[in-house]
């Protein structure tokens, strides 16, 4: 089968599959627009798939749930297709070389409204942001003031049409900040966000596979809840191989192809480990755990929680199926996977160290549920924790504590 050139059809593009007789096999209508219409077309029954650069509001999963009671719930529905990373942005000519997450809030609130207040020259900042309704938008104002209902955006900002609309005005103007995502940054400079605690995070491709840098963004592709086509189901087949993680990476995306890092290359999450260090975390603590890592890779895919809870995101929930699908593929035969719990530093730490246990207890079934094709006997589990021993962010913010409560996944050469 063969894609047949575009149409322009009203609303949007038509393609068209063809047979090689000739004949028609499938037509696509490809729909541009915000994710606020992607999902309601998809809640009103008008499209099968609709990709969102947000999760899906409570409203939105109600309205679902109303819908179609007796269908997999929205949540459900719904895959990872790429990562992208929301980032701050700045001229070139900006000394600024990096920001707080509590910098960034007091910006776009309007709280800080000088760039002498960030350690810069005497001058007003100019703020960039995409238009309210766009997904993007939505989801900075989400995790950034989540929880802040008396939260308000500075009147100030600037709202654009387009990603790279925002980029170029920010390259113009040195006083200008904007929130866009790594991919569309154009000429601006992404910011790293740090934490007060000293610990901070560039939107690399490393931290955003891991969901280690805060402001992670997957690309949500999100599904009808009737039964769809089979032409469409071989398509999110597709989606997960390795030629279509070759092409989301040529989009400047980040794809999700599960990586190896050496412990010989995570000297600064040693040291942070180090530096957080407290009267709960002791040094036999730390000993155990640079004896655990000797030897061992840290794998890409992480998987992350809400407080207090063993509930996994949509982007753990997508990690889990890839390395459920590679240990099917023998990735792994002949290694040991372990499955590394940590904690936030609030509360006790004994009662954060049985909680970063239990999470790394439930990745692990997760993921043996999942690759039930698998044979059991070429691939070696366990399950370790380490509780708050190793932060990868400040414990003094809620983004902070979220980064900090996950699981890892550790190889190394299985025991003969």
């Amino acid at each position: 089968m063969s894609l047949q050139p575009p149409e322009q059809v009203p609303g949007g593009i038509r393609y068209a599959l063809a047979r090689a007789d000739g004949g028609i096999a499938a037509i696509f209508h490809v729909m541009p627009g915000t994710s606020d219409t992607g999902l309601l077309a998809l809640l009103n029954g008008e499209t099968d798939m609709a990709i969102s650069l947000r999760e899906a509001s409570e409203a939105e999963r109600r309205a679902d749930l109303a819908a179609s009671p007796d269908d997999p719930a929205l949540i459900r529905r719904v895959r990872v297709i790429g990562l992208d990373a929301l980032v701050p942005v700045v001229s070139p000519q900006n000394p600024l070389s990096a920001l707080s997450l509590t910098q960034l809030a007091d910006v776009f609130s309007g709280q800080i409204v000088n760039w002498r207040d960030l350690g810069g020259p005497d001058a007003p900042i100019s703020l960039h942001l995409l238009r309210a309704d766009f997904g993007l938008a939505q989801f900075f104002e989400d995790r950034m003031f989540a929880g802040q209902s008396d939260f308000v955006s500075s009147p100030a900002i600037i709202r654009h049409d387009s990603a790279s609309a925002l980029a170029t005005a920010v390259v113009r103007d040195a006083y200008a900040i904007g929130i866009t995502t790594q991919s569309a940054r154009g000429g601006a400079r992404s910011l790293p966000l740090a934490g007060s605690c000293g610990f901070s995070q560039s939107a690399d491709a490393n931290s955003v596979r891991a969901e280690d840098y805060p402001l992670t963004a997957p690309v949500l592709l999100y599904l009808a809840p009737r039964r769809l086509p089979q032409l469409v189901r071989d398509f999110l087949d597709w989606t997960e191989t390795a030629a279509a993680e070759r092409i989301v990476a040529r989009a400047g995306f980040v794809n999700q192809t599960l990586t190896r890092t050496p412990v010989s290359l995570q000297g600064r999450r040693l040291a942070n480990a180090v530096a957080a260090a407290g009267g709960e975390v002791s040094l036999t603590d730390l000993q155990r755990l640079v004896a655990r890592l000797d030897g061992s890779e840290r794998l890409s895919a992480t998987f992350r929680f809400a407080d207090g809870s063993v509930d996994l995101d949509a982007q753990s929930r997508a990690a889990v199926a890839r390395l459920a699908a590679a240990i099917e593929q023998g990735v792994f035969d002949g290694q040991r996977l372990t499955f590394v719990g940590f904690s936030d530093g609030e509360g006790p730490a004994a009662v954060n160290l049985r909680l970063s246990l239990r999470r790394a207890e439930s990745v692990l079934e997760a993921v043996r549920l999942a690759a039930e094709a698998a044979d059991p006997d070429r691939v070696a589990f366990a399950v370790d924790a380490f509780g708050e021993a190793m932060p990868m962010a400040c414990d003094d913010s809620d983004w902070g504590r979220a980064v900090n409560r996950r699981v890892e996944v550790w190889v190394d050469r299985a025991a003969p």
